[in-house]
Order: C-alpha cells, then structure tokens, then sequence
C-alpha cells in the first residue's frame, strides 16, 4: 500500500462532484472493508473470505479510504474493528461499475420505477454516491461511490478474483489520533481520480470526471 501525506493529495483531489478517488495502477485497483476480527482477521490469513463471512447478504465495498474511515469510525465502531485493504483486477471492478443499478431511482437511466425495481432485483451489484468526509468527519461537496455485491460477484470478489486481501488496522490506528488533531502530518492511502477503462462503466455510474485520452494507462 503506497502511503501519502493528506494534505498533498487534497490538493490535487476535485472538491465537488461524482468522481472515484482509488488507489490503482494499470492492471489492480485497491478497495477497503471493515469487519469484526473473526471475519477480518481470517480474511487476511487466508487471502479469500470465508469462516463467518456471508456470502448470502450484500457486502459493501469502498474504493475511497477517507470514505471506510468515516464509516468505520477509524476502526472504532463495535463490528468494524478490523479494516481490510483488497486488491482486486480493474477488469472486474470495471465490470461491476457496468452493470451496477443506483439505489435510488433516477430518470436519466430508466423510464419508469417499474423499470428501476426490476433492475435492482436482477442485478448483483448496488450503487451508492454518498457524500465524502474529512479525516474529522466532516461532509464535503464531493461525492463519492460505494458498491454493494451479492450472488455471483460477490463470490468473485471475495474467492475466485481476489488478487490480495490485507489487514491495515495497524496503520489506522496509528494515523487515528493525526487525523483527529487535524495534523498536517497525517497519511493516508495515495489515492488519484480512477478513470473506469470500459465505456460503459463511465455511463453506467454517471462519472463527472474529465475523461482523459487514454484511460488505460497507470495513475
């Protein structure tokens, strides 16, 4: 995990809009989850979920580390103990961007709610914009994307595809207190605007970013 100091990528971030901020290269891209230390702790060890993981209810992904601290708590809320950075193919994650259906209706992707619904009970994979967060807490003007995975692509995530599952729960307390106190010293996860490398997954989502030429190249 390739670490930076806050400060210098809020710099660089945009301050409003839909945008993924990941860290990711040409072929992986990182996403975090929280979990009690059974779930956790086996996940790490064993480089698969399993154990007391459910792969019958949703779970819920965060490319956006700032986005899993503020859900987390830091890793202090009961439940949330242990937080889990994975690697996953961009292929995939890509994938799951594609065919994601928002959690709330919305007319620019279907013409009715009938539509909308049917759509949501077909789909394995849910798509939530949320309102960023401050290391502090604090709700920022932009947006940023969690995905919720069931059936097929929640396996995929969590067996079949799974490049590399860490336990970064060491690293989150130690920034905890820096990122509390407002420090300038506080690092986190170097993270950049992702740019999806499949058309539809650009459309699917509803991205704001700037496209660039070619989005296949590393970050």
């Amino acid at each position: 995990m390739r670490t930076e100091r806050y400060q210098d990528q809020k710099a660089r971030w945009p301050t409003s809009g839909r945008h993924i901020l990941a860290q990711y290269d040409e072929k992986n891209i990182v996403v975090y989850q929280a979990y009690r230390p059974s779930i956790g702790r086996y996940a790490a060890e064993q480089q698969v979920f399993g154990g007391e993981f459910s792969f019958s209810r949703m779970s819920w992904i965060k490319p956006n580390f700032l986005w899993m601290m503020y859900r987390s708590g830091w890793g202090t809320k009961e439940g949330q103990e242990v937080v889990l950075a994975i690697t996953l193919p961009r292929a995939l994650f890509d994938e799951m961007l594609a065919v994601a259906v928002p959690s709330t209706f919305t007319s620019a992707l279907y013409p009715d709610q009938e539509s909308w619904k049917k759509a949501v009970e077909a789909s394995n994979v849910r798509l939530q914009w949320d309102p960023d967060h401050s290391p502090t807490g604090g709700a920022l003007e932009r947006r940023a994307i969690q995905l919720g995975l069931r059936g097929d692509m929640l396996r995929r995530y969590g067996r079949d595809d799974v490049v590399s599952i860490e336990d970064i729960s060491e690293f989150v307390a130690e920034q905890r207190a820096l990122a509390l106190s407002k420090s300038d010293d506080l690092m986190i996860p170097s993270e950049e605007v992702y740019y999806p490398q499949r058309e539809d997954a650009w459309r699917s989502v509803g991205l704001q970013s700037t496209r660039p030429e070619d989005t296949c190249g590393e970050a």
